[in-house]
């Protein structure tokens, strides 16, 4: 089950640079679709350079991600205490920790028909909740995958998924806590810091995981 879902996490990252006038679920819609033409048109070139799908990720999907705000809810009351240095430090490295640890995921996309539910937004809201279904190849249950967004002067923003009921921002936000608590923030950054580091290069982090292996 957790190579299906992470074989989806496409449709977390799938969202792009549009303008802000587009509504949410058009922007989902859209943005994924993208993604998709390019994963089947490149799927050997990023398969062999991990460097390029995360170009690629970085160039269509993560601008419309709020790392900050995804940043500053994961680290819940240690972001109150934190220095400025110390939340732009978390946040960049947050940042590509979920590019390294999710973009390959992209790669065992095979071909799932996605579902979007009904959309509905009034004039004024701030916020929006984008739901969609993943339809399985294997005959499974569908996968619910939901968006939540937020209205910012440029554009809408997206704030936090939920597969299946479990937010992405809740998950690391309860694991965070634990090690801040147990070993302090810097010590936390500095272990996201070189995880990070030794991902680029193909070796094995301090969580078990390769360039590229999704969790």
């Amino acid at each position: 089950m957790k190579k299906i879902i992470s074989s989806l996490l496409l449709m977390v990252f799938a969202l792009s640079v549009l303008a802000a006038e587009v509504a949410p679920d058009l922007l989902a819609r859209e943005v994924t679709d993208k993604i998709v033409v390019l994963l089947k048109a490149n799927k050997n070139v990023y398969t062999k350079d991990h460097k390029k799908l995360y170009a690629m990720v970085d160039e269509h999907v993560l601008p419309n991600f709020d790392f900050r705000a995804m940043s500053r809810t994961v680290l819940g009351r240690y972001w109150r205490t934190a220095s400025e240095e110390q939340r732009t430090r978390f946040t960049a490295e947050f940042r590509d920790l979920l590019v390294r640890t999710y973009a390959t995921a992209l790669l065992k996309y095979n071909d799932e028909k996605i579902i979007y539910l009904p959309f509905k937004l009034a004039p004024g809201d701030r916020t929006a909740a984008v739901k969609s279904e993943v339809r399985r190849t294997d005959g499974g249950p569908p996968i619910a995958i939901n968006y939540s967004f937020y209205r910012t002067d440029a554009g809408w923003k997206v704030y936090d998924v939920t597969i299946e009921g479990a937010s992405l921002v809740t998950t690391y936000q309860s694991t965070y806590a634990d090690r801040v608590q147990r070993e302090g923030l810097d010590a936390l950054i500095a272990s996201l810091a070189q995880d990070n580091k030794t991902a680029a290069v193909g070796k094995t982090a301090s969580d078990g995981t390769k360039a590229g292996d999704s969790k």
